[in-house]
């Protein structure tokens, strides 16, 4: 007996996995809000103040030479979401609507940072200026682990993991440079990983706004910039 298949359902299957999302649930809160919240209370908190100011004073006590290994990993976690596309290793999601991902939540980490960074104005620990809260380098680093960890995990947990290793050593050596306190190091991670989460949240909304019935050849593509100051994006459309 002949087996019919249904190409609707085929095309539907192809289109729930090409559009993998996160479902918001509130307990994804938890763990970045906390490093956020501990961030944010550490700034007017003398305890908190003062465990920073200890850390400062271990880390000085065995730093040789400053290392600026932290102004490259930090791009490590999210370079490595394209590198494993490249090589072979399918993600959950095309590279279309990874870039939108990508862009939505590098977008959203930058404008949190710098908004931060202007109202807190926390002097950094050597002195060099008053915007060391939060640290950019980590929501750099653990965003991009996130997004890793989100993409690649059922490939293998390990690309996950791996993320998170290069985004806390950025933070270590955000600190091992005397550039942020320890506080600024936690709330950057929270930041990091709920903008990453953010961006999967959002994905379905701004997929939409870029989609056109009118159009279906046309297709765009978010392209991120940071240069340090500012964050943006550009708009790429190609019919």
């Amino acid at each position: 007996m002949a087996q019919t298949i249904d190409k609707t359902d085929s095309i539907a299957s192809l289109k729930v996995k090409n559009n993998y999302q996160i479902q918001f649930k509130a307990k994804q809160l938890i763990i970045p809000v906390a490093l956020i919240g501990y961030g944010i209370i550490g700034i007017g908190s003398d305890q908190l103040e003062a465990f920073n100011f200890e850390i400062r004073e271990e880390v000085k006590e065995n730093i040789d030479r400053k290392l600026s290994i932290d102004d490259f990993s930090q791009y490590a976690p999210v370079a490595s979401v394209y590198a494993l596309g490249v090589l072979g290793i399918k993600g959950k999601n095309n590279i279309r609507d990874k870039t939108i991902i990508v862009a939505t939540s590098y977008l959203i980490m930058g404008l949190t940072v710098n908004s931060l960074k202007k109202i807190t104005k926390v002097e950094r620990p050597d002195g060099s200026g008053l915007n060391s809260f939060p640290s950019g380098h980590t929501a750099t680093a653990f965003m991009g682990a996130e997004l890793l960890y989100q993409e690649y995990k059922d490939v293998s947990i390990w690309y996950g993991i791996s993320g998170y290793v290069v985004a806390t050593g950025t933070g270590v050596f955000r600190m091992y440079n005397n550039r942020h306190w320890f506080t600024d190091v936690v709330a950057g991670a929270g930041i990091g990983i709920l903008s990453a989460k953010a961006g999967y949240w959002l994905y379905p909304t701004i997929n939409k706004l870029l989609s056109s019935k009118k159009n279906t050849n046309k297709k765009s593509t978010f392209i991120p910039y940071y240069d340090g100051k500012q964050v943006g994006f550009g708009l790429v459309t190609v019919f």
